[in-house]
């Protein structure tokens, strides 16, 4: 008996070493992940987004009974001291004291004089919504009252704008009243005027919407879209963004769901996805938001595997944001499982690569 025990002692001791190491897989450089808040006054979150500006890190994302219900609101924290702050709602749909439309998709971006925008979108349905800002002199602590964009502006759509090398801001968007299509939006002034390119498909071929915005260096850029064609689509500028080449399918996978791209200080580009490619057929490319990746690229064509963030059977872990920051850290945010928001750190220089052979991710 006494043997028996020892066995199965062993036995769990080395099932659990197992364990860790499986947990360990495809985590090299991460540093830090944690939830942003526990509890809040709502169930369900979603479509968060993550800026750095001079007080430090701001978190936003929409929250309410589900997604598209009247109460969803934009909700915030910031990171202070060391933990991040409780949730606070900083922006409504509210329209009289007898009509409210849901709050979708915010966008945080820190302007270079020191001003932090939120962007974010109101309206019954992503058909029918309109884009909306309000502005925070002090890192998030307060915010101005809400202005509505100029008509025929959504601005950013999902993912954050980008400051390019000759003064302009460029913010990736798409509309989906009449297919899925993507167009951009560019301020020479951090948001105060803006005009549109685009957009860049018909919505025929590729039914594409919500771009991450990746630099190449001398006016090249390149977009990363979400697609219902079983990938990633993509489309290059060579002018700072006022003409794009025709839209195609990237090597890698796309589940009808979000993703984010940032390009990093050593000219490196860092994509957080879902690595899923759906069964041919699937209805609008939908399947499981399950895993969730990130990918490195050196040229943004050939890419390689770099983290899982998240691979549980059991929900969707979806629509993630990243940035680095001045330090040379990477931040991710991310909705998990449609109830909370999860944060997570990596440092670039730590990622153990892997390539991927025509963008199959490896065992």
């Amino acid at each position: 008996m006494k043997k028996l025990v020892i066995a199965v002692l062993v036995f769990c001791w080395i099932g659990a070493g197992n364990l860790r190491a499986q947990s360990d897989d495809w985590k090299e450089g991460i540093i830090k992940e944690e939830f942003i808040y526990e509890d809040a006054p709502f169930p369900s979150a979603h479509a968060a987004t993550i800026e750095e500006t001079d007080q430090g890190l701001v978190s936003a994302w929409f929250g309410g009974t589900d997604e598209g219900d009247d109460d969803v609101g934009i909700w915030i924290s910031r990171h202070e001291n060391g933990t991040w702050t409780a949730p606070e709602e900083v922006a409504t749909g509210v329209q009289d004291e007898e009509k409210r439309y849901p709050s979708w998709n915010p966008v945080l971006y820190h302007t270079p004089n020191g001003k932090t925008k939120l962007f974010y979108k109101v309206g019954p349905s992503p058909s029918t919504w309109w884009g909306m800002v309000i502005t925070s002199d002090d890192g998030g602590e307060t915010w101005s009252a809400p202005e509505k964009l100029p008509e025929g502006i959504l601005g950013p759509i999902k993912n954050k704008p980008v400051l390019l090398e000759n003064g302009d801001l460029i913010a990736g968007s798409s509309t989906e009243d009449d297919g899925w299509k993507v167009h951009m939006e560019i301020s020479p002034d951090f948001g105060k005027t803006w005009t549109k390119v685009g957009p860049l498909n018909k919505g025929e071929e590729f039914q594409a919407i919500q771009p991450a915005i990746l630099t190449h260096g001398d006016g090249t850029l390149q977009i990363l879209a979400r697609s219902q064609s079983r990938a990633i689509v993509e489309s290059w500028s060579h002018d700072y963004g006022q003409s794009w080449s025709p839209m195609k399918k990237s090597i890698l996978p796309n589940n009808n769901s979000g993703l984010d791209a940032v390009t990093l200080d050593d000219g490196r580009h860092l994509l957080v996805y879902n690595h899923v490619r759906p069964p041919k057929g699937a209805e609008r490319g939908k399947a499981e938001r399950t895993p969730l990746n990130v990918a490195v690229s050196e040229d943004g064509k050939s890419w390689s595997a770099a983290l899982v963030l998240e691979d549980s059977k059991i929900s969707q872990y979806s629509y993630p944001s990243v940035i680095q920051l001045k330090d040379g850290m990477v931040h991710i945010v991310y909705t998990w499982r449609r109830e909370r928001i999860k944060y997570v750190k990596v440092d670039p220089s730590k990622l153990d690569l892997h390539a991927m052979e025509q963008g199959h991710w490896p065992e």
